[in-house]
């Protein structure tokens, strides 16, 4: 891969007139025409990777990871992972996001110290590139806020004026009731500094202070880190809580304009030093909210994360009724050829609420919290402004979210499976947490131990343990990595499964969640059936009202089953939690 080196005259008029724009638009004219040339000046002394590929496809697969999920004595965790990915995942995932891997205080590395270190538990940057050999890498732009431990903010608070302005001081008397709060935690936090007590904005909690944008220092530093990753081998570039970013009193200071013209900037940037690198905005908002980040579809985000599909995946399941999720698919439709969605299931966060509002009634989002708890997880609540507060996020594995303890195992495996097939068979790059593809369980140790909800989905594995559970056919580890990898194997050999191939929604059964893929050249289709309850189920599929081409023989990739047609009509029935893939082979003229 060659070396990438940029020089001033050949970045594109239309690239310095559009960031000039944006610029103006945030800082004014004649601020913005300064910090212009400063970024010129940025991309001058970049020096990085050669291109990536120019979009997305049916084998783009994303493991998410934390970089000592896998763990041995002796190595390296990175190394490790690596390993471990090479000998058992090589062929059925395409990427691998590694959460954040820098120095950390808190929360599990999203209260960064240091952007540009590798944190040494975890190896060096030496095995990021080796790794990034291999697979293609999503890092995490922690970048709505920095440790309180980081070199920044001591700088800070001990007057350098360098940094001045860095944090966002503000009045503790003031009102800021219309500020949206993700957290039941207060928004300023009190700093002792070399100019007296500061009151400090902090979204998250009292260890990640917010940066402040309008100062300008802040955004250059800030695109330096963007291009400090892309050249160590960053594909993907995922921005963390990218809502919040910009301040102002008197608003919600979440989505504002001044945010997205940002976003908008940052792509720009990255398109002249790597015109492959794939911005993914991660907003946990309702959809209306979350979409706006895809811009016009070719001026900002290229992938926001499905929000709305872990919670109305597991509605489904839990009731045995595909409806709302259904009618929410249904409502879905595609932006531009180089925009998609990041559909997720489980991460290392929980499973977010809020996205559901207004598609689940509050009756059928708290039976959902009462089943989640029953279930072995927790709740985390939000405050709302008026002295009340609402669940935020359940905190459990999804595994164990989809059943409950007392099911017996085959009957949960099913059942977890199918929802990942709903995962594997939607428009857009599937992201596949570890813990979901190994067939994890709550980890309430883990819980005890931090004292953090959101623990019981973040626990650390043995690389030995691991292993000699995948090698027992009888462990739930096996059964789950093994009928795992045979979807993955499927969906990334099939071009109906394309990001951006055509999907169109099925109302056939309420009770069975149905798509129809067609890919992109309209040559190949695939109608996707996943039975979301416990009874058997029979679909009546009528070929022609459905657009499926005549003439066509079917086949049910998973099992490789032949399926007949009568009158034009394919009418099956599903087993409980049963998946189908039905593939519409064109029959060819005979020679």
């Amino acid at each position: 891969m060659r070396k990438l080196m940029i020089n001033r005259k050949d970045i594109p008029q239309e690239k310095i007139d559009c960031m000039r724009d944006q610029l103006n638009f945030v800082y004014g004219e004649e601020k913005g025409k300064r910090i212009l040339e400063e970024i010129i000046d940025l991309l001058e002394r970049f020096e990085g990777k050669g291109l990536h590929k120019p979009w997305v496809d049916e084998k783009d697969v994303v493991l998410i990871t934390y970089g000592d999920q896998i763990k041995e004595e002796g190595k390296p965790h990175l190394q490790s992972l690596h390993e471990f990915l090479n000998q058992h995942l090589k062929d059925v995932i395409s990427a691998v996001h590694i959460l954040p891997f820098y120095p950390y205080s808190s929360d599990d590395g999203f209260s960064v110290i240091d952007y540009f270190k590798v944190n040494p538990e975890l190896g060096t940057w030496n095995e990021i590139e080796a790794l990034s050999g291999d697979f293609e890498l999503m890092f995490d732009a922690v970048i709505n806020h920095i440790s309180a431990r980081s070199d920044w903010f001591r700088e800070y608070v001990q007057g350098n004026p360098e940094y001045k302005n860095f944090f966002i001081e503000s009045d503790p008397n003031a009102d800021y009731s219309t500020v949206t709060r993700p957290r039941a935690l207060p928004l300023l936090t009190s700093f002792e500094t070399k100019e007296g007590t500061k009151h400090i904005w902090t979204t998250f909690s009292e260890d990640q202070i917010d940066l402040n944008y309008k100062n300008e220092k802040v955004l250059l530093k800030i695109i330096e880190v963007l291009l400090f990753y892309v050249g160590k081998g960053a594909r993907f570039i995922r921005l963390d809580a990218i809502g919040y970013l910009w301040k102002r009193l008197g608003t919600s200071c979440i989505h504002l304009e001044e945010t997205h013209k940002i976003v908008q900037l940052f792509r720009n940037v990255l398109e002249i030093v790597a015109p492959g690198t794939i911005i993914i905005t991660e907003t946990n908002v309702p959809h209306k909210e979350n979409i706006s980040y895809f811009g016009n579809g070719y001026n900002e985000a290229h992938m926001v994360y499905q929000f709305p599909l872990p919670p109305l995946t597991l509605n489904a399941l839990h009731t045995g009724n595909a409806s709302h999720l259904l009618k929410w698919a249904d409502s879905l439709e595609p932006i531009s050829d180089r925009t998609t969605f990041f559909n997720f299931l489980a991460s290392h966060d929980g499973i977010g609420v809020m996205p559901a509002k207004g598609i689940l009634s509050e009756e059928e989002i708290q039976a959902m919290v009462k089943k989640v708890k029953d279930h072995g997880g927790y709740v985390s609540y939000k405050n709302n402004g008026d002295g009340t507060q609402s669940p935020y996020e359940l905190n459990i594995n999804y595994f164990d979210a989809l059943s409950h303890p007392e099911d017996p195992e085959d009957l949960k495996v099913k059942r977890f499976i199918v929802s990942q097939s709903i995962l594997l068979s939607l428009a857009g790059v599937p992201g596949i947490y570890i813990h979901s593809l190994l067939g994890s369980r709550n980890d309430q140790k883990g819980v005890e131990e931090t004292g953090r909800y959101r623990s019981i989905n973040r626990e650390k594995l043995s690389r030995d343990k691991v292993e000699e559970e995948l090698d027992q056919p009888s462990s739930l580890r096996h059964q789950v990595f093994n009928q795992y990898k045979v979807l993955l194997r499927k969906r990334r050999s099939e071009k109906v499964f394309h990001p951006n191939a055509e999907q169109r929604v099925l109302f056939l059964n309420d009770h069975v969640f149905s798509l129809l893929r067609t890919s992109l050249d309209g040559e190949e289709q695939i109608i996707c059936l996943h039975n979301v309850s416990h009874e058997f189920q029979t679909v009546n599929i009528p070929l022609q009202d459905y657009g499926i081409k005549k003439g066509s023989s079917f086949m049910e990739i998973i099992s490789e089953q032949q399926i007949h047609t009568v009158k034009n009509r394919i009418e099956v029935t599903l087993e409980p939690y049963q998946v189908m893939w039905i593939k519409a082979y064109l029959k060819r003229p005979q020679n």
